[in-house]
């Protein structure tokens, strides 16, 4: 992890969201333009929060059968695993459940979600499911692939691993930038060009704009904006 990025660097990556972000990061890592961030939907059930940035704290989980390692050994992984997640602040925890059915059983309700923000984490990113919405800790963001009543069997199979969420894999200590449209990868060496690119990238966006809402836009106005390119 690059310990150089400071409060105020996360912070002002905070203010951008996370369309925003893979904008810039077609600028400043280009080899990223295809590859780095969800690509399916999620619940997001407090889209108000906004964009939410940390490291990532992995794990990966199943609950549709009952672990068979003996309930001592399955709370020594447990506090363990709650170790790696407070291990560095602020912390995105993502989590895949590997189950057949993912979110047979939600890890993720008012205990957990308060453990963890007490533990440092400002959110989870999972393919699994997600409860206790109205419950779950105040301030903590949720991107889940679906909602469920019921925990059943859920336990943490393993912890600090890579993990793939959504078709965004992600290993411990990545940057991570996330709000209600996905979340990506933020490769650390670039993580400060990103507010600097997102910037000139509006700027550019915002003259397209301001002339497509005037009374005599038209397609030949749009070509001398654009040079004669198609654009996209």
């Amino acid at each position: 992890m690059d310990s150089t990025l400071t409060p105020a660097d996360l912070d002002a990556l905070r203010q951008l969201d996370t369309p925003t972000v893979c904008n810039a990061l077609e600028v400043v890592a280009p080899q990223r333009r295809g590859a780095g961030y969800t690509v399916r939907p999620f619940v997001c059930p407090r889209p108000e929060l906004g964009p939410f940035v940390g490291y990532a704290r992995t794990a990966s989980m199943r609950s549709m059968q009952p672990s068979t390692r003996g309930a001592d050994v399955d709370t020594r992984i447990r506090l363990d695993y709650y170790e790696h997640i407070a291990g560095v602040r602020p912390a995105v925890v993502v989590i895949e459940d590997l189950d057949p059915i993912p979110g047979y059983g939600a890890w993720w309700g008012e205990v957990n979600t308060n453990l963890h923000k007490g533990l440092g984490a400002v959110g989870v990113i999972t393919n699994g499911s997600i409860r206790d919405i109205d419950e779950a800790a105040e301030g903590f963001a949720m991107l889940a692939g679906t909602v469920n009543p019921s925990h059943a069997w859920v336990h943490i199979e393993e912890f600090g691993n890579t993990v793939t969420v959504h078709g965004m894999t992600v290993s411990p200590g990545d940057l991570i930038h996330a709000d209600r449209h996905g979340a990506v990868v933020i490769p650390l060496d670039v993580a400060r060009d990103i507010p600097q690119a997102a910037a000139a990238i509006a700027a550019k966006e915002r003259v397209l704009i301001e002339a497509s809402q005037q009374p005599t836009f038209d397609i030949h106005r749009l070509r001398q904006l654009m040079g004669g390119s198609a654009g996209h």
